[in-house]
């Protein structure tokens, strides 16, 4: 598979703080991979560099071998990177359509195509699409995370990335959230996740990559990571397992 994005080295600065400790990670055309970690770990930000949303202190971001460094964010979206932020950040005031549209700003002038993006946006959340004219503000919680999956979707990337999508949700609609990713992975979009629900993510990544305090630790095929002693105590629960014994 040919590698889509690579991060080489990746230094990233909070004032004097050091947030990303020089980190290397791939995602090749056609793979899901994740990043685990605690919170504080670094997570969020590596996505927010990648997205050209944070200044990169050293290190290279590449995508298809074109560095993404100083890159504005607009033109990110536009070579094929798209992000879907923790927390969902739906536009409250706006109808799910006005979302949707907002995702496919970058593509405006084609009408058509946006037209047929939102289509297959409504195939994939079919509850979105009886929702198409509500205030997103209204949504629940689930309905806003698939709001903020379809707009991300809008601008027609060949990378998501999805930053803790399964936050703050009922066991059924992870298990939801989780199929979806993996049916936006089935139509050729590659997807780098960050996610807490360690299980969850490692059940249908290809590979994965442990951060902590800013640091890659472990790095390995999804399988791999599954059985690993350090990633089961600390990510799936292997100690509390340990204890109950």
């Amino acid at each position: 598979m040919n590698t889509l994005l690579k991060v080489e080295d990746l230094k990233i600065y909070y004032g004097s703080i050091e947030a990303l400790k020089g980190i290397s990670l791939t995602v090749a055309e056609g793979e899901i991979v994740t990043v685990l970690g605690a919170n504080g770990a670094g997570k969020s930000t590596l996505l927010r560099a990648i997205s050209g949303l944070l200044p990169i202190r050293s290190g290279k971001i590449k995508l298809d071998d074109q560095e993404l460094n100083n890159v504005k964010a607009f033109k990110i979206v536009m070579g094929g990177i798209s992000h879907v932020p923790e927390g969902r950040k739906v536009f409250a005031t706006l109808t799910v359509d006005e979302n949707l549209n907002l995702g496919a700003y970058t593509r405006r002038k084609d009408k058509k195509k946006i037209k047929e993006s939102m289509e297959r946006v409504y195939d994939l959340f079919p509850i979105l699409k009886a929702r198409r004219n509500q205030l997103s503000g209204t949504l629940s919680g689930g309905e806003q995370q698939m709001l903020a999956m379809g707009r991300g979707l809008m601008s027609t990337p060949r990378i998501l990335l999805l930053d803790e999508p399964s936050l703050g949700l009922a066991p059924l609609l992870v298990k939801q959230i989780f199929q979806i990713i993996r049916e936006i992975n089935d139509q050729g979009i590659s997807i780098l996740l960050v996610e807490q629900n360690a299980r969850k993510a490692l059940s249908i990544a290809d590979r994965g990559y442990v951060l902590e305090t800013g640091n890659i630790t472990i790095s390995g095929q999804a399988s791999d990571l599954k059985s690993n002693q350090k990633v089961q105590e600390a990510y799936l629960g292997g100690a509390a397992l340990k204890k109950r014994k």
